[in-house]
């Protein structure tokens, strides 16, 4: 059966692959992704998320596709932390998480053929060592940062600084495997 990934993140695309999908197309929905004032970060990660979904629902559902979206937000205590677009960002994220568990929740939303959305929220706490000086400017300099929410890429370098986590670790890169292609068989999606 037809999918359509509505997303750009290269790693979503990446972990489906991991499991053997080839999405039948991949759009990356102009959604507005700014927090609305006093937002909280479940709220916001199923806002998004669903909008992406709606926004790429209508290339499928002229093929009869089902669409997957999904938003994945790291929040520390009810701050939701930004894509580290610039260093001073990213340097600021890493000094908050330095020493604390925080929580990455993806909201995942498929949209069906018949044009219901169906939504799950999956959270994982993460758990940083405190990070020395050095550590924080070593990684800064690498760049790895560069558009990751928080600041980080667990996927990558940043694993050195990750203890121990509560929960799908898939969720964390970007995209809850096991729960999303629970929820597409769920719905009646099959493999081709």
């Amino acid at each position: 059966m037809p999918l359509g990934l509505a997303s750009a993140s290269p790693r979503r695309l990446d972990l489906l692959r991991r499991c053997g999908i080839e999405p039948s197309w991949v759009v990356g929905p102009d959604v507005d992704e700014t927090a609305q004032r006093g937002e909280l970060p479940r709220a916001y990660a199923v806002r998004v998320a669903r909008a992406k979904a709606a926004a790429g629902a209508a290339q499928a559902l002229a093929a009869g596709a089902f669409v997957l979206a999904a938003d994945t937000v790291v929040a520390c205590g009810r701050r939701i932390l930004p894509k580290a677009l610039d260093e001073p960002t990213a340097a600021a994220c890493l000094e908050l998480l330095s020493g604390r568990r925080h929580r990455v929740m993806t909201a995942v939303v498929v949209a069906t053929p018949e044009r219901r959305l169906v939504e799950r929220l999956v959270e994982t706490v993460v758990r940083f060592k405190r990070l020395s000086t050095a550590e924080r400017d070593t990684y800064l300099a690498s760049g790895e940062w560069h558009g990751k929410a928080g600041g980080y890429a667990i996927q990558g370098r940043a694993e050195a600084f990750v203890p121990a986590i509560q929960g799908s670790y898939s969720n964390v890169v970007g995209l809850p495997l096991c729960e999303t292609l629970g929820l597409l068989e769920g719905l009646g999606w099959k493999r081709t």
